[in-house]
């Protein structure tokens, strides 16, 4: 798709980079400041960076890491690698040693390209252990432009060579699952895999993915979502803007302005809290309050025959102006469709950001299916569910409610792990996914939970608690939310607190010293946590309700290993990081 972007459309604007440029690979910098990358000089880049890698050494079929943020030279590296036949091993820049050194070691890399300093450094204390990798390429420290240099002596006849005799069975990329337990196993992706995969989203979205479409990606690319949307872009010579974390990707997004964004359901549940956080600096709740209920009843009016009424029309006209466009404006203002994935985002959530003029289409998969299986459409949309299977995917549910999937995009199995593979799938042939959830007589899929996830109480009471800790977490002065129960008598929850919003809460009740351990046990702080508990438990039974709560001195961090790069909270890490305080839930029981 790169050589043939390069001949129908050769000045297509395929990436804007930020500015300024770092030295890691030169570029032309636009009036703006922006750094314009055609479909033409992509293609010049991947080639330089190919010819490099056969200079290298580097094989068909050889394995080569890589580890960085999300940035230009991520994309260039990856489609250099598959240019001439190379696999791909993605490496989250936040990974630990121990994590670096088993995925290098496991998929048998022969050489790993690092982003910086400390990443250079890490991987230079691990090479001891690590006898097969060859090379390292810091791309900070300018090594893919001396890459590139050491590749004028291949001749461009050899790349083009190596990169017809990749054929749709050869393995493209081994993805290391990041998952909520166990160790990371390696998923065998094919280029037949991803490519019908993009295919068949690309199929159903041509108002999203087009040329003079634009995103700005800030989700990792290590992992398989973000992947996804990086070949769509290329494959329909829309623009891919580039950013390098979540933190900072709200400015680039307010100055790229793009069509459409990715994104987790982390960031939507952020986004409204600060809304709802912002209006009440004001003395403005209330107006935000209305806002918030006419968005969510205009949303659901849409999906009745008769629409919105007359009275909804009008409050809805006027909210937009007061309230929803200030909201989409810090998105940039073009953005009105957003595609999101990783983990459930709420219903309400779902009505509320369509009824302000930001349709979130929500979808669902896999690392091991590529990983879209499923997706709502804008002409084909029902909130509360992941949508209906792409063309080419088949889903069934099997026994005991387990999601079953089956279709080109599925992988062959584990790297090296011939136990695993054969476990995650049926005697017939079709991908135990390890999700529960049921489909509706016109095929919408709604997921229920993890299977491995559900609480079964001492009274037998079985529980999905991503909706309960969900609809917890709608609270701003709440950043996370972990229920507990197996075996218990009933259903509890560690809390963590949104630090900014925590802070405003202590200064404005006259504690403004005060630490969380100073609070934790304070009535009026417990009071609030509890209004947030009361409105979820009203949407659940009364065995499933939380019946009691403790507050976490500090919040969960990717770092302490107790949330994925995707913020999935890892269950059984925090129930061992906060076994004295899970207990304290159950003392005297």
């Amino acid at each position: 798709m790169v050589w043939d972007n390069a001949r129908q459309e050769p000045e297509g604007l395929q990436f804007l980079r930020p500015s300024p440029v770092p030295r890691s690979w030169p570029a032309a910098t636009a009036a703006d400041g922006a750094a314009p990358v055609t479909c033409a000089q992509f293609r010049d880049d991947v080639c330089a960076v190919a010819r490099g890698f056969i200079a290298a050494g580097i094989g068909h079929g050889d394995r080569v890491g890589l580890m960085s943020r999300t940035r230009y030279e991520w994309t260039l590296v990856d489609y250099a690698l598959w240019s001439i036949g190379a696999v791909t091993v993605p490496i989250y820049d936040t990974s630990s040693p121990e994590q670096l050194e088993w995925i290098l070691a496991d998929s048998e890399a022969v050489g790993c390209v690092v982003e910086a300093d400390k990443h250079a450094a890490m991987l230079a204390d691990l090479r001891a252990g690590l006898p097969g990798v060859r090379h390292v390429w810091q791309i900070d420290a300018g090594d893919l432009i001396a890459l590139a240099g050491q590749g004028r002596t291949v001749d461009d006849a050899q790349v083009d060579a190596r990169r017809t005799a990749v054929t749709g069975s050869d393995v493209a990329t081994i993805v290391y699952t990041s998952g909520t337990t166990g160790k990371p196993k390696g998923c065998v992706l094919t280029h037949r895999n991803i490519y019908s995969d993009i295919g068949s989203a690309t199929a159903v979205l041509p108002e999203l993915l087009h040329p003079g479409a634009s995103t700005v990606l800030f989700l990792p690319l290590a992992h398989t979502f973000a992947r996804l949307i990086q070949v769509g872009m290329v494959l329909t010579r829309a623009t891919l803007v580039h950013s390098a974390s979540m933190r900072g990707a709200l400015a680039d997004v307010q100055r790229h302005r793009p069509t459409f964004i990715l994104a987790v359901p982390r960031v939507f549940e952020k986004m409204h809290a600060r809304a709802r956080e912002k209006a009440a600096e004001a003395h403005q709740e209330w107006l935000f309050r209305m806002a918030d209920s006419v968005a969510v009843r205009y949303s659901h009016a849409i999906d009745t025959p008769t629409g919105p009424g007359g009275l909804l029309r009008l409050a809805h006209r006027v909210f937009d102006v007061i309230v929803y466009r200030k909201l989409r404006a810090t998105l940039g203002g073009r953005c009105r469709t957003a595609i999101v994935g990783g983990a459930p985002l709420g219903e309400r959530l779902g009505h509320f950001f369509r009824g302000a003029g930001l349709t979130a289409l929500e979808g669902y998969g896999l690392t091991e299916t590529s990983p879209a299986l499923t997706l709502n459409l804008p002409t084909a949309l029902r909130i509360g569910t992941v949508g209906r299977p792409l063309p080419g995917v088949d889903i069934r549910i099997g026994d005991g409610g387990e999601v079953l999937a089956r279709g080109e995009m599925v992988f062959p199995g584990y790297w090296h792990n011939p136990d695993a593979t054969e476990a995650t799938f049926t005697a017939d042939g079709w991908l135990r996914t390890g999700d529960q959830g049921s489909l509706d007589g016109d095929g919408f899929l709604r997921i229920t939970g993890r299977t491995k996830e559900i609480i079964v109480t001492a009274a037998g009471t079985n529980l999905a608690p991503a909706p309960v800790e969900e609809r917890v977490r709608a609270h701003p002065l709440i950043s996370q939310c972990v229920l507990f129960g197996d075996d218990q008598p009933y259903v509890s929850a560690l809390i963590t607190l949104d630090q900014q919003t925590w802070e405003r809460w202590r200064d404005s009740h006259g504690h403004p010293r005060a630490s969380v351990a100073d609070l934790r046990d304070d009535p009026g702080l417990r009071q609030e946590i509890q209004r947030a508990i009361d409105a979820a438990n009203e949407t659940v039974s009364q065995a499933e309700r939380i019946k009691t709560f403790r507050i976490l001195l500090r919040d969960l961090t990717e770092a302490d290993g107790e949330l994925t790069p995707t913020l999935k909270v890892k269950r059984g890490v925090v129930r061992s990081h906060f076994a004295a305080d899970v207990d304290a839930l159950y003392r005297g029981h």
